[in-house]
């Protein structure tokens, strides 16, 4: 599959990429990073790869990655909550755009990304466990074709009907 390039255009053509212009727009938000890491063959291979072999969210591919960038991990540990929300809200517009770009559709469901620490007033959200520090859950997609493999539970249902 080839691969997809977001630009700042195309994210602010789309519906729900145009509600985000003020973190396109906002110099200190490192959107360009994030597109840049996005527009990125392996990463997006690796999305598809979480859902088709790991039946894991296509963020959880390459969330660490994201999150240990420099510009990334420092605006979500120093920004006030409700600006490093708009930036993870973001992230999951582009990765939307990108997985049904390359032949995807949204499941309607979230996947776990993490435990969300306690509220701390003086700490910005982050999780405890699970595999992102930042991002608590992120949208699952299927193959519009359908999915090369089935999840443990469906077969199950398949072995043991109730």
């Amino acid at each position: 599959m080839p691969s997809v390039t977001i630009t700042r255009d195309t994210f602010l053509e789309d519906s729900q990429g145009r509600r985000f212009s003020d973190v396109v727009n906002d110099p200190d938000q490192p959107f360009d990073v994030v597109i840049e890491f996005f527009n990125d063959p392996g990463r997006q291979r690796r999305m598809e790869e979480s859902e088709i072999h790991h039946d894991r969210p296509p963020l959880a591919g390459v969330v660490r990655e994201l999150e240990s960038h420099p510009a990334i991990d420092r605006l979500l540990a120093d920004t006030h909550t409700q600006r490093s929300k708009r930036l993870r809200q973001a992230v999951g517009v582009v990765i939307r755009m990108i997985m049904q770009a390359r032949g995807w559709r949204k499941t309607g469901r979230k996947g776990s990304m993490g435990v969300r620490a306690t509220k701390n007033g003086s700490a910005p959200n982050h999780n405890t466990g699970g595999l992102a520090f930042w991002f608590i859950r992120a949208e699952r997609y299927e193959r519009a074709e359908g999915m090369p493999f089935q999840s443990v539970r469906k077969r199950c249902q398949k072995l043991w009907p109730k």
